[in-house]
């Protein structure tokens, strides 16, 4: 059996993405465990709880630790490795960082996961605006009217070409600055690309999303499209 055809509680009962995070998968492994937790949202969560617990752990391991004081000194051996943790010098501590870690990953971060799944996966009425026609001169102002922190749709054609292998659409935001670039397959320009703007404490303004064609022979992109639009926040 593979990862790519495994349900949830098979995968639950390998510890995958607890093999996965400690690196104990072979590379042929990792890469099905990969394709099967990209359509699996419970075990995508339990790699990004755990990736979090791991990076937790990491920083606040990183900080000194005061040494209790023994009546004669406890030499440790330079390859003890794990096993240092277990001499009562070293293992109270750790111990008291790791549960402290784990409590704030059940209180804080994993509920806060759980709940940013739940919200992209709840049906939603998204704003949407159509960008088609805000490529000519002339062409009237696009308002997008939106809720603060909410995402929304943009609607848009480009002129495919021969000569690009593929696409990449950026968003500028009011002061010119990037905030983020989408590649867009060569093939998918052949009918209206719709484009998801990603939720984000973001501005009212004029924004403007620029379209760059990548030439296939020298790798560069040509810009074939700017796309501007104002966006407007709903209370």
């Amino acid at each position: 059996m593979t990862f790519a055809d495994m349900d949830h509680n098979e995968s639950i009962r390998l510890m995958a993405a607890e093999k996965y995070l400690l690196g104990e998968l072979t590379p042929e492994l990792r890469e099905q465990f990969e394709e099967h937790f990209f359509g699996c949202q419970e075990c995508a969560l339990d790699v990004r709880a755990g990736a979090a617990l791991v990076e937790h752990s990491k920083v606040l391991l990183s900080e000194p630790v005061a040494e209790p004081v023994l009546r004669r000194p406890v030499a440790v051996p330079a390859r003890a490795g794990w096993l240092a943790w277990l001499r009562p010098a070293y293992f109270a501590p750790v111990l008291a960082v790791l549960l402290v870690v784990v409590g704030y990953q059940n209180l804080v971060t994993y509920p806060r996961l759980k709940g940013e799944v739940a919200v992209v996966n709840r049906p939603q009425i998204l704003a949407s605006a159509s960008l088609i026609n805000a490529n000519t001169r002339g062409a009237g102002k696009t308002i997008v009217s939106t809720r603060k922190g909410e995402p929304f749709l943009l609607f848009v054609d480009i002129p495919a070409e021969a000569r690009f292998s593929s696409y990449t659409a950026e968003l500028d935001g009011p002061g010119g600055n990037s905030e983020w670039s989408l590649p867009i397959p060569a093939e998918t320009t052949k009918d209206t690309v719709p484009i998801r703007v990603p939720a984000d404490h973001r501005p009212a303004g004029v924004y403007t999303l620029v379209v760059r064609g990548v030439d296939s022979s020298s790798g560069k992109g040509v810009e074939v499209g700017r796309y501007p639009f104002e966006l407007h926040i709903r209370n």
